[in-house]
């Protein structure tokens, strides 16, 4: 393609527009891409609206040839991470790129090479990418998997994308992977006898959460999570901020049933959130709520029939890892939203993850239920 390739930093509002309309553009031949809601998208980039740039700095750039918008990127950094021991994946000196699209190796290698100049302009001294724009939000690029849609909350990319990254000079950092199961038929024997073992104890109690007094149960399951992956390659905390937005934005797709926290001896050990994935409705919607589609959305919402339901989340606290409790919580867990998806809802299939590759505990429960790896992530890493 001819014509000089121009990056330019994202400044006002017909910009961040573009850098939105950028994706809808360069992903609408793909069957398989889900288009976000265009209010999401600007809430989620812009500083007072998402508590994310609270303790982040955040820069846009769009690639432009002939005028034309041709390709886009962050570039960030996370002061929470930069504070995380380095052995854990971030750390000090560590920024991010993500949330690009390009229509050409030739613009990707422009607007990577743009974006590691605004991160060594900063003290940055290391790369992983891409993270969009958190590590808990759309963290990877996939690699396998794109002969179809993901479910919420994660990420689709062009195939091309792989080999345009890798050329720039960067080796993957960490795999992730999310795995797929038909829930209809249940779980293998071993798995009902480990449920039926814990349904006898006295010491476990397994309950849905309460959407009444939903801020609190959020609040819950954030601490549980802080403690369950503080070890966690990647792991970032959450901070106070972010655990209230976390609660106001996920109520919506609370079906309580679906949501799960695990007592031992009284006290919260251990949680799973399960949502009905909403790509199904969004993938029609091409971004936009109103004026009709919001209520489209809010009435699928009361009882999503046929939906796949995705488990995103999902902790047990550091004092009972490593041991058969742990594993005995998540099935119970898992089975029970398992019979809620299918007898409320008519579910047939299920997805968890993003799961790390090394993470041995949860890759074990992935594989007694008899899940499969559909998708693959990979976090790449470059030293600037």
């Amino acid at each position: 393609m001819a014509g000089e390739i121009v990056i330019t930093p994202v400044s006002g509002k017909s910009d961040l527009n573009a850098f939105i309309d950028c994706a809808y553009r360069l992903n609408a031949n793909d069957p398989n891409w889900v288009p976000p809601l265009r209010a999401d998208m600007v809430e989620l980039l812009t500083p007072g609206k998402n508590p994310f740039h609270e303790h982040a700095k955040v820069q846009l750039f769009l690639a432009r040839r002939g005028g034309e918008v041709v390709g886009r990127i962050s570039a960030h950094y996370d002061e929470l991470a930069l504070a995380q021991p380095p052995e854990q994946g971030m750390g000090p000196g560590t920024g991010n790129w993500g949330l690009m699209e390009a229509d050409s190796e030739e613009v990707m290698s422009a607007l990577i090479a743009r974006a590691e100049e605004w991160l060594r302009e900063r003290g940055m001294t290391r790369v992983l990418a891409p993270i969009s724009l958190s590590i808990w939000e759309e963290p990877g690029l996939l690699v396998q998997g794109h002969d179809h849609p993901p479910m919420l909350l994660m990420g689709h990319h062009n195939a091309a994308y792989q080999g345009w990254v890798e050329a720039q000079g960067y080796e993957t950092a960490k795999r992730l992977y999310t795995y797929d199961l038909d829930v209809r038929s249940g779980f293998p024997e071993l798995i009902k006898r480990i449920v039926k073992s814990g349904e006898r104890s006295s010491r476990i109690t397994v309950r849905t959460v309460d959407k009444s007094r939903f801020a609190e149960e959020a609040a819950i399951a954030i601490d549980i999570l802080n403690d369950a992956w503080s070890k966690n390659w990647g792991f970032v905390p959450f901070t106070e901020t972010e655990k209230a937005y976390g609660a106001k934005k996920l109520k919506p797709l609370i079906l309580e049933g679906a949501n799960m926290i695990a007592e031992v001896d009284g006290e919260p050990a251990a949680f799973m959130l399960s949502w009905p994935d909403i790509n199904q409705k969004l993938k029609d919607f091409d971004g936009k709520l109103f004026p009709f589609n919001w209520a489209k959305l809010l009435w699928w919402l009361r009882n999503p029939k046929d939906a796949g339901f995705r488990v995103p989340l999902m902790g047990v606290v550091s004092q009972y890892q490593n041991t058969r409790l742990a594993s005995q919580l998540a099935f119970m867990m898992i089975e029970y939203i398992r019979r809620y998806a299918v007898e409320e809802h008519g579910a047939s299939r299920g997805e968890v993850g993003w799961i790390l590759e090394d993470n041995k505990g949860m890759v074990a429960i992935a594989d007694a239920i008899e899940s499969k790896i559909n998708r693959e992530y990979r976090i790449y890493s470059k030293t600037l």
